[in-house]
């Protein structure tokens, strides 16, 4: 019997989890022999370099490529390969991977190369913040300024991250929006707003039912604050009892202000336009999975 060979393109994060992570060339050519596997291994050299490496890769019709770093690595690859056939792979080797924790892919290398060599797949639904694609949440408000902090500081530790959250707590300015939320209208200080595309018991959103769950937290007093940057520094911000939560398809955001402050799945940015879409694809993106 002959044997389709895969073709398996793996770009790699080289400074993932501070750059001590374990993942080789021997390692990742373990698990895939070459009577079954072309495998190629890229590295990126900078920040967004993973964008061009995948756009490349897709020009030779690959059957996975693999992203292996952290949540932005992964997001730079998936983005390249919303509505294509080919798979992604993760091997999750950065300080965040809220995605493959949500869908139970093991933080071990050598566990994770074995999930990719089987290629067992699911499609998964794909958040979009107006032209910018993510897969674990996005949101504005007091997490987007607890990332800009932690970038700042430079600490990228445990330490690190306390600081960055009490100091954007006691730094956070309220902004006001009009928000449609699945046509339904209302004006909204956010503390915090959320978006998230995992698996959220609480809410029983889906990452693969066509929905996203928003979580909204309306202006608070400085104690209530202290409370809910607690939450957020062991990731419990939504046992915070004046939280809301809700299932939802789309939000659409309206504002004056000259930029705000956001982060898309674990990255800061700041969006310009006047009008932020939020909006899902469903079963946009094929995922390999335990």
């Amino acid at each position: 019997m002959v044997h389709k060979v895969k073709y398996i393109h793996f770009i790699i994060n080289p400074i993932s989890g501070k750059g001590n992570n374990s993942i080789t060339e021997k390692e990742i050519r373990k698990y895939f022999p070459k009577q079954y596997f072309q495998v190629k291994i890229e590295y990126t050299q900078y920040p967004k370099h993973a964008i061009g490496l995948t756009k490349i890769a897709l020009s030779n019709n690959p059957d996975i490529i693999v992203a292996c770093g952290g949540d932005g690595t992964i997001n730079e690859v998936a983005s390249c390969l919303v509505g294509k056939s080919i798979k992604l792979g993760i091997i999750p080797i950065g300080s965040g991977n809220g995605l493959a924790s949500n869908l139970k892919i093991s933080r071990s290398v050598s566990e994770a190369l074995r999930l990719v060599s089987e290629g067992k797949s699911v499609s998964i639904d794909v958040g979009k913040v107006n032209e910018h694609y993510f897969f674990s949440n996005s949101g504005l408000g007091i997490e987007a300024l607890v990332i800009k902090k932690y970038k700042e500081n430079g600490r990228r530790n445990f330490l690190g991250y306390m600081r960055a959250t009490f100091s954007a707590t006691s730094a956070y300015k309220y902004k006001n929006f009009n928000v449609e939320i699945d046509d339904n209208f209302t004006e909204v200080e956010p503390f915090m707003f959320s978006v998230s595309n995992l698996n959220e018991p609480k809410s029983k959103t889906l990452i693969n039912d066509g929905c996203l769950n928003l979580m909204f937290v309306p202006k608070i007093n400085f104690f209530n604050k202290l409370i809910l940057g607690t939450n957020i520094l062991f990731n419990k911000a939504d046992n915070f009892q004046h939280s809301i939560s809700q299932k939802v398809k789309k939000i659409h955001l309206n504002h004056d202000y000259l930029e705000v402050n956001f982060q898309i799945d674990g990255e800061f940015t700041t969006l310009k336009k006047k009008n932020i879409h939020i909006s899902i694809e469903h079963h946009a993106l094929e995922v390999i999975v335990p």
